[in-house]
């Protein structure tokens, strides 16, 4: 299929400038696009993913991605989406960000053997020259125009600065630079990102007569209007220091049974019409549709290895929606083997001599790391949050004795996302 179609097909495009051009364009050969990435923090998370997965979508079908991190523009800040200023960062911190989104961008794409390139802004904006610019780029622009933009009309009530204003000017100027140096045809980015996209359509055709197109993907919102890619209100991140390759997978395993058929379109691969058939499945089938959108999406950020992990604790944890593999798919999950791979649950060990007497349970949540002290650990089990198994505890004063354990082990639980296998050891005699 043309590329274009597939985004199509897949639910990723938006608006776009010349759909018909860019379809064509795409069918005739090989065509270098970008998409810019805003280095304001050190990790991608979930939301930053959709560019990301129609950038795969392209290159698959032989076309050179950009992947253009705004270390000059981050300098400034792009207003589109925000009712208030973003704070001013260091070039030290915005270079330190630009490396970790560089390295995280290369889990998704193919940057070997020139097939896909990465770019830094900074090297070309942060050495223009006030006066040169104004005078070359700045006549271009028309105020009133500007004046009408989304991002600068929400912002009139609040306050714009003339920083924040002349942003459009140099994501435009971009695009122009990597038309003339890279032969870039095309940019694709957010749908708050439109504005910014057709200014640099504009500048390009009028500093260089070129006819380049643009188009933007869908805000990807929660069925009840959210932001996507956040759990309890925090985003869930790409960095496996921030979110755990588990507590990845468990977003994906927990997204709404409405989702899911939009979820495989964007964050897998898996062919369209096996797509409409994991997402038709009526409950509880849909929750192996949920597994397969988790290891596949996790396997992706993280790795086959480490979404195989995920997988089997959380169905060691959870139970396995299709423990017999009944549901007919072409995912990888089904090659995931217990006998392969350990648990990927942090576990803690307790001694018999330490549950002679029985252990309270508040000490033993502050000892296995689920609470920091003991007034939180009672807060946790006053509120419902405690699971011992599948048991939900109830009783602050419980003594944890060598009865709660089965085969030596024993799973607690604090909230949702915290959970700790607890290994009972036999005591080491001394001679």
């Amino acid at each position: 299929m043309n590329a274009w179609d597939i985004l199509q097909e897949r639910g990723f495009l938006h608006q776009a400038s010349d759909a018909a051009a860019s379809s064509e364009l795409l069918s005739a050969g090989p065509a270098t696009f970008y998409v810019g990435f805003d280095p304001t923090g050190n990790s991608l998370h979930i939301g930053h993913l959709l560019p990301v997965m129609a950038m795969r979508w392209l290159q698959s079908c032989g076309h050179r991605p950009i992947a253009l991190v705004g270390g000059g523009t981050a300098m400034i800040g792009d207003p589109s989406g925000k009712s208030e200023a973003r704070p001013v960062m260091s070039v030290a911190e915005i270079d330190a960000n630009a490396l970790c989104l560089q390295s995280q961008l290369g889990r998704f794409l193919d940057f070997g053997s020139g097939k896909a390139e990465m770019v830094n802004n900074a090297d070309w904006l942060r050495g223009l020259h006030f006066i040169e610019f104004l005078r070359d780029i700045g006549k271009m622009f028309s105020v009133n125009k500007m004046l009408s933009a989304e991002s600068v009309r929400m912002r009139m009530e609040t306050g714009l600065s003339f920083l924040e204003f002349s942003y459009p000017l140099l994501q435009a100027y971009d695009f122009s630079v990597l038309y003339s140096q890279k032969n870039c045809c095309f940019q694709f980015g957010g749908q708050d990102q439109w504005g910014n996209i057709v200014a640099g359509i504009d500048l390009t055709r009028r500093l260089h007569g070129a006819s380049v197109y643009g188009a933007t993907f869908p805000l990807l919102l929660k069925s009840d209007g959210s932001k996507f890619g956040k759990t309890a209100g925090e985003a869930v991140w790409l960095d496996r220091e921030r979110s755990s390759p588990f507590t990845y997978y468990q977003f994906w395993r927990n997204v709404e049974d409405a989702e899911v058929e939009k979820l495989l379109a964007y964050f897998t691969a898996l062919p369209m019409p096996e797509v409409r058939r994991l997402g038709a499945l009526p409950a509880p089938q849909i929750n192996r549709s949920k597994e397969i959108l988790a290891y596949e999406a996790t396997s992706l950020a993280h790795g086959p290895e480490e979404a195989a992990r995920a997988y089997l604790a959380a169905g060691g944890e959870f139970g396995f929606a299709d423990p017999e593999a009944q549901v007919e798919t072409s995912s990888a999950i089904l090659k995931v083997s217990n006998a392969a791979l350990s648990v990927n649950i942090p576990t803690f060990t307790l001694s018999r001599s330490e549950l002679a007497e029985g252990l309270g349970l508040l000490q033993l949540l502050v000892k296995a790391g689920l609470c920091s002290s003991n007034s939180e650990a009672r807060r946790l089990v006053r509120g419902g949050g405690c699971y011992l198994g599948e048991e939900r505890l109830s009783d602050e004063k419980l003594l944890i004795g060598p009865q709660h354990f089965e085969d030596a082990e024993m799973t607690l639980r604090a909230g949702k996302k915290l959970r700790r296998r607890i290994v009972l050891a036999e005591d080491i005699k001394s001679d």
